[in-house]
């Protein structure tokens, strides 16, 4: 099996996300709420299945705003379980509104998730799973690993004889700004 470069590059579902999200460098809080969202609705089920139901779970998280996911009751909870457009698992969701709340809980010290995450750079994948399985619900290994290289903080989303590494380099994620040994495997 090729990279997942070689397989996105001529796939409708895949293609923008890998030519256009994938990797770049993100700071916004609702993104990366978003992103984190995804990861944990990925577990146990196919990347297309989750960029299938992405817009309709966008909007059924009402774009994956900080505050008002954090603010949802149990209505919204049961909202959420019989919208078929996303992954109806409880846990999963129960998992992201609380999420949301931690993020909100950054904000006095860090200034938000992107802060948080600033913070903390840099650190290896085992680190990185440590400090997020501490601080998050349902985030294991693999869910910390994709969320860390789809928002810029882990090197690996891109072959680097793909025109889509180029474009990332030169917005200087923070993978590239520290020493590459401390990614090295352990």
């Amino acid at each position: 099996m090729g990279s997942y470069c070689d397989f996105a590059v001529d796939n409708p579902i895949h293609q923008h996300y890998h030519n256009h999200e994938y990797g770049f460098p993100v700071t916004d809080e609702n993104v990366l709420l978003e992103r984190l969202a995804l990861e944990i609705f990925q577990a146990g089920l196919s990347w297309e299945i989750i960029l299938k139901k992405r817009q309709s779970t966008f909007e059924a998280f009402d774009s994956f705003d900080v505050d008002t996911v954090a603010a949802y009751e149990q209505n919204d909870t049961e909202r959420l379980l019989g919208n078929a457009g996303i992954i109806r698992n409880k846990l999963k969701v129960a998992s992201i509104i609380d999420n949301a709340n931690r993020i909100i809980a950054m904000r006095e010290e860090y200034g938000g998730f992107g802060g948080w995450l600033k913070s903390n750079h840099p650190l290896n994948r085992h680190e990185w799973t440590k400090l997020f399985k501490k601080t998050f619900r349902f985030t294991g290994g693999e869910i910390v690993n994709e969320f860390l290289m789809s928002t810029g903080y882990l090197p690996g989303t891109h072959d680097p004889s793909c025109l889509v590494y180029d474009e990332i380099k030169k917005l200087s994620p923070p993978w590239q700004q520290v020493d590459p040994s401390i990614f090295a495997p352990e």
